[in-house]
């Protein structure tokens, strides 16, 4: 079967995002994507046991360096960006070199980065072997390392090549990482697109058990939505925004459990549940809305409540972090109605700290 294949508008950096079957057994379509001579190929110890081989054989006529990393968020550090600039060096890279990140967001987040300084930026090719890689942190160019104080705050926006997501790959990930994948997918109906988040409500059992096609279909219209306003917004300044819905609250999450707690997606998706019923309490959206979020958060299996034992101080002293904060105002993402989703200024502290000791 022949892949999707959609695209990023943005001019002369425009790119393709294929969808579809044994994508990272196809040789001839890797190498396409590194026509230099040289390849930082980038991975975790946990998706090089299963699809690394061949991936690695595509790029055999290539002058390759091999990074295996830990697996983990714990991993995306400043040291770790070091490792991979110390790669590139031992490889005498070129500027016509070609930085592939095979994993997920981790490895994606932190391979991009390190293309976008090397020599001032270089070919960056994602091929995202989870879920929550291929609907959202594979597409749009957003590169970063963590710091202890927040996530994602040392970074660059650096567009891949191109970005390969073979479906296969996703039969080895777990349960646990599945599920985290879907929220990103719901996300993109909550903010935007009410219809899909109808038919996610109604294929939630198909999406858990797997089922290619509903499998595929999800990925392809997140995808879609994603690089839509990617188009519109490259650099975050307007509606890219409102990709962030839940992330503000996930980030803090993630931040003060050390980056060892809550998987990205599992704190994206308490955060949207934070998001919708403030936006309730801020007499912005009606419960009903919120309650039906909610619901589909479960449905998939994730997470709704705040890990017990955190400080809601300390979380709302990260989300004071957050990028899309100005001149010190909390900026979160809600919505007046599932499906029209706003980016606020200047939202009540008190508000949000009291939901954050509710849990």
């Amino acid at each position: 079967m022949n892949p999707r294949i959609l695209d990023v508008a943005l001019g002369d950096r425009s790119y393709s995002i294929r969808i579809g079957s044994a994508l990272l057994r196809d040789a001839e379509g890797l190498r396409a994507c590194a026509p230099g001579r040289h390849v930082l190929l980038v991975t975790d110890a946990n998706v090089a046991t299963h699809h690394l081989a061949p991936v690695r054989a595509a790029f055999a006529g290539h002058a390759v360096e091999l990074v295996v990393l830990p697996p983990g968020e714990q991993e995306k550090t400043l040291a770790r960006f070091g490792d991979l600039m110390a790669a590139l060096a031992r490889l005498g890279a070129s500027r016509d070199a070609t930085v592939v990140a095979l994993g997920g967001g981790v490895v994606g987040d932190l391979a991009g980065f390190a293309a976008a300084c090397w020599m001032r930026g270089v070919r960056f090719v994602q091929l995202p072997t989870t879920l929550l890689a291929m609907v959202d942190s594979s597409v749009g160019g957003k590169t970063a390392v963590d710091l202890p104080e927040g996530k994602n705050l040392v970074g660059a926006f650096h567009q891949p090549a191109a970005v390969v997501a073979d479906t296969d790959v996703l039969a080895t990930l777990p349960d646990r990482e599945l599920r985290a994948g879907l929220a990103e997918v719901l996300k993109y109906g909550a903010i935007g697109d009410p219809a899909f988040f109808a038919w996610l409500e109604t294929q939630a059992p198909a999406l858990l058990a797997r089922d290619p096609a509903v499998l595929g279909e999800a990925i392809a219209r997140s995808c879609a939505h994603k690089a839509d306003v990617v188009a519109r917004d490259e650099t975050e300044r307007g509606e890219r925004a409102l990709l962030n819905f839940g992330h503000t609250f996930g980030h803090a999450i993630e931040t003060v459990q050390g980056y060892g707690g809550l998987l990205h997606g599992e704190a994206v998706a308490v955060g949207m549940r934070l998001a919708a019923d403030l936006s309730h309490r801020l007499g912005r959206a009606s419960a009903d809305d919120a309650q039906r979020l909610a619901e589909l958060v479960e449905a998939f299996g994730l997470p709704t409540r705040i890990p017990p034992g955190l400080d809601p101080d300390a979380l709302l002293a990260r989300m004071r972090l957050d990028k899309k904060n100005l001149s010190g105002r909390l900026r979160l993402v809600l919505w007046r109605a599932l499906g029209r989703a706003d980016l606020v200024d200047g939202v009540d502290e008190a508000a949000v700290r009291a939901l954050l000791a509710e849990g």
